[in-house]
C-alpha cells in the first residue's frame, strides 16, 4: 500500500540525508521524494511516497518524529490529500505531426515549453495516473527524453501542516 508522508523540517544541511537514511535502514523503499522550502525560509517540507504496510508506516512516522530537525509529521490518507507531479517530455515531432501532438497536449492540459525543427518539449502537472495516460498517448510519436519530479501533496480542506 502506498503511503504519503508530509514532514516539516528545519531547513539545514544534512536533514534530507538523515530522513532518507531512516527509510533505508528499515528497508522501506521510497517511490517519490520531493523537498522544498515553505513560506518560512527556515522550514522545508518533505513529501515522501513509499510502499509498505500500515504498521511500517506508523513506525516510520514515530522514527521521523524522533529526529531533532523534525518539526511536524503527518501521514496523509488517499481521501484527504491533493497530490501533483510535474513531468517534462521531449517528443519527436515532424511538421506533419505537430498538429496532432498539440491537440493531445491541449486536451490533456499539457503546455508547450520548447519547439525545435524536430522536437516539441511539453510540461504537464497532474496526478501520476494522468501523467501515465498522457505518456501513453504521445509515446507513438517517439519520446526522446522524460524528466519528472517527485509527488508533492497537500491536505484537503481547512486543516494544514503548520509549525
Amino acid at each position: 500500500m502506498k503511503h504519503t508522508i508530509s514532514a516539516l523540517v528545519e531547513n539545514h544541511a544534512g536533514v534530507l540525508s538523515r530522513v532518507s537514511g531512516l527509510f533505508s535502514r528499515r528497508g522501506f523503499n521510497i517511490d517519490s521524494l520531493a523537498v522544498g522550502v515553505t513560506d518560512d525560509p527556515e522550514i522545508s517540507r518533505i513529501t515522501i511516497v513509499a510502499d509498505g504496510d500500515d504498521h511500517t508506516a506508523q513506525q516510520l512516522e514515530k522514527q521521523l518524529n524522533k529526529l531533532i530537525d523534525t518539526i511536524k509529521i503527518k501521514t496523509l490518507s488517499e481521501d484527504e490529500l491533493l497530490s501533483r507531479e510535474l513531468q517534462m517530455i521531449k517528443i519527436n515531432a515532424t511538421p506533419q505531426q505537430r498538429g496532432e501532438i498539440l491537440t493531445i497536449c491541449d486536451i490533456m492540459g499539457a503546455k508547450i515549453v520548447d519547439l525545435s525543427s524536430s522536437t516539441v518539449t511539453v510540461e504537464i502537472s497532474d496526478t501520476p495516473v494522468h501523467l501515465k495516460r498522457f505518456e501513453e498517448l504521445i509515446r507513438p510519436y517517439g519520446i526522446k527524453e522524460i524528466v519528472r519530479t517527485g509527488v508533492i501533496a497537500i491536505q484537503k480542506g481547512p486543516d494544514s501542516l503548520k509549525k
